[in-house]
């Protein structure tokens, strides 16, 4: 292999985690935003109010607000991955509550009742197990990052 041959290879896995990280947060806002819709609730309230993670949030709010509420965090954690330049731990945290949002959203296709396997709904949520390996990989990089700007700083002191 050539110099310029890993050069090209590195370049290639900079654009593609980039790509990665801001589809991420691309779809956590994009998403968040839409949950203060009416219809946007209304689809979701089924899921939500049958998952083993999420079914407390109608307990406390009515249906618009606790898609409201789902539609803050997925707002936040979309803020916080982006930030990746500027805070990678933080942006690593982020991703970690990414990945959490997507494993409960991922149950909603064993814990919601008549949800068809063959449904656009279903085939919608499998898109999440995709996203949630990218939150993992970007929540690990993120981390790895945050590690070498610490250790030299602390081998300073």
């Amino acid at each position: 292999m050539t110099l310029g041959s890993v050069e090209q290879a590195r370049r290639l896995q900079k654009a593609g985690a980039f790509v990665l990280r801001y589809s991420l947060v691309f779809f956590f806002v994009v998403f968040g935003f839409y949950k203060f819709t009416p219809q946007e609730a209304a689809g979701i309230e089924p899921m939500m109010a049958h998952s083993i993670g999420l079914f407390w949030v109608y307990h406390i709010f009515d249906r618009q607000m606790g898609s409201d509420f789902i539609g803050v965090i997925e707002i936040a954690l979309g803020v916080l991955v982006a930030i990746r330049p500027l805070n990678a731990f933080l942006s690593a945290l982020g991703s970690l509550g990414m990945a959490f949002a997507l494993a409960n959203t991922l149950s909603f296709l064993f814990t919601t009742p008549g949800l068809d396997a063959q449904s656009s709904d279903a085939g919608f949520l499998l898109k999440d197990l995709t996203l949630l390996g990218a939150a993992l990989w970007t929540a690990g990089e993120a981390f790895m990052a945050a590690s070498e700007k610490r250790a030299p700083a602390m081998a300073a002191a």
